[in-house]
């Protein structure tokens, strides 16, 4: 019997605390198909209503076995709050930007944090989820929700031309527009610490060195962070996908409790560059190894990530919707197989 519930082993984790063994979670998406069918809480459905959203992700625990429960399960919900059209997705898609509002430089102008940022059509709906977690698992389950960071938000609000030609030629109007949304991310992000969330898991691949230079990283994106880092009050992990290694030494000063890595990162090499200043959280591979090979393959893949010191096992990024439950069940497998015997 564990002296800590699956709550406190993770926030522990998080902060760098001795635990018995560490937490098997996912700080992104955990809706698949089977898990679906199980719960009768299909997409886009999941994505628009709380009772399902809630559902679904309690099976992300219940079912799948991560130690955690984690909520939404898309990236676009602040994106269409700020204005994008979206387009809803189906059982295995998740919701997709179609249109944006930031067609020129001087759209940007019009971009606001609106009054009623927490009322709108998505934002409510997680927060409710969110809420109905809480109320269900989190004395004892840690609820993570997912927040999409300032340079992914600008990438969906002024589409990739934009965004990356305003990083050379424009950068002032790119940073005026991340400003103004990291102010929503940070009303978002409180409001669903608020209703109950344990951890917030900030969505920023955009701003990694596989779409802008390390310079531009720097001198734009950190300064945001250490902001959100600093006004956002609870445990706080950043995801970055792609290969995040020339931006990990500036990551660990920024203020986050966790960072979320993908495979292309190594773990042994990026415990080295942040040391003891934030905690690893990954890096399964999500598509090679948990979508397309077998538990084998998992507990292999898991057993050296293990071996080389992560703090929190998980995958990489957010699950495929067609990754097959047995893999995800190899992953707490693997923890067990690795502390316990």
């Amino acid at each position: 019997m564990s002296q800590f519930t699956l709550r406190e082993r993770f926030e522990k984790a998080l902060k760098g605390e001795a635990v018995d063994i560490i937490p098997v979670c996912s700080v992104t998406q955990t809706g698949t198909v089977e898990l679906m069918e199980t719960t009768g809480a299909y997409w886009p459905q999941a994505n628009f209503n709380a009772d399902q959203m809630a559902t679904l992700a309690l099976a992300g625990y219940e079912t799948a076995g991560f130690e955690n429960v984690r909520c939404p399960f898309d990236i676009t919900v602040l994106a269409e709050t700020l204005g994008c059209t979206v387009d809803e997705g189906s059982i295995d898609m998740q919701p997709y930007i179609t249109d944006f509002p930031c067609k020129n430089e001087k759209d940007v102008k019009n971009i606001t944090v609106p009054d009623s940022l927490l009322e709108g059509r998505r934002t409510s709906v997680v927060l409710e989820a969110v809420e109905i977690l809480n109320e269900k698992v989190g004395e004892t389950v840690p609820v993570v929700a997912g927040v999409v960071g300032p340079a992914g938000l600008a990438f969906m609000l002024a589409g990739i031309k934009n965004y990356i030609t305003w990083f050379v030629k424009d950068t002032e109007v790119v940073e005026e527009l991340m400003g103004v949304l990291t102010d929503a991310c940070i009303e978002y992000a409180n409001g669903l610490l608020e209703r109950g969330a344990h951890a917030i898991t900030l969505i920023d691949s955009e701003a990694g060195p596989d779409i802008i230079s390390p310079k531009m990283f720097e001198e734009s994106v950190f300064p945001l962070y250490r902001k959100f880092c600093r006004k956002v009050k609870g445990l706080k992990v950043l995801h970055m996908c792609g290969d995040a290694t020339a931006v990990l030494n500036s990551l660990g000063d920024a203020g986050f409790d966790g960072i979320s890595i993908e495979e292309k990162v190594s773990v042994s090499f990026a415990k080295a560059a942040i040391g003891d200043r934030v905690r690893l959280i990954g890096n399964i591979s999500p598509s090679d190894t948990l979508l397309a090979k077998g538990p084998e393959a998992v507990l292999l893949e898991a057993t050296a990530c293990l071996e080389d010191g992560i703090d929190i096992l998980a995958p990489g990024c957010g699950l495929a919707p067609h990754t097959p439950l047995e893999n995800i069940k190899a992953l707490v497998r693997a923890r067990d197989d690795y502390f316990l015997q």
